[in-house]
């Protein structure tokens, strides 16, 4: 019986970090994961619910399975939202944006295992999968040169 509590919490938790498939919603849970995983930190700042360059990267890029499925292969995925229709993510999430001196949406910060930022972009840049993973490729490979 205790097994399936644990079991059961583990699970709960494992999905609160999540914000759908493939995606966490906690910067320092994912560096952790991305230590242990060997992989870089993608995390995305958008304005789910208000903000149209947000919106058109969720639907052409960031919800699509082969983007995700891609970009995890060498990235731990997060999504940082901060939408008007939630007054309390949108606060929280508020906060983690002023944190990391993001001032404006979609923008995307690339982390690498012990948390350091290494690059930022305004994610719409780059407005399909293949340009999108193109350019985080090429930003890991930057990464390592210096």
């Amino acid at each position: 019986m205790n097994a399936l509590l644990v079991f059961m919490l583990s699970l709960f938790a494992s999905v609160q970090l999540m914000a759908g498939e493939g995606w966490m919603t906690d910067i320092d849970e994912a560096v952790k994961k991305a230590k242990e995983l060997d992989k870089a930190v993608m995390v995305e700042f958008t304005g789910s619910d208000w903000c149209p360059p947000c919106k058109m990267m969720e639907k052409e890029v960031f919800s699509k399975p082969e983007f995700v499925e891609e970009a995890s292969k060498k990235y731990v995925l997060v999504k940082i939202d901060i939408p008007n229709s939630n007054p309390e993510l949108k606060a929280q999430n508020s906060k983690v944006m002023k944190k990391y001196k993001v001032k404006g949406v979609p923008t995307v910060i690339l982390f690498d295992q012990e948390g350091e930022e290494f690059n930022r972009f305004t994610a719409s840049q780059f407005k399909t999968v293949e340009t999108f993973l193109e350019n985080l490729e090429h930003q890991l490979k930057r990464k390592d040169m210096f």
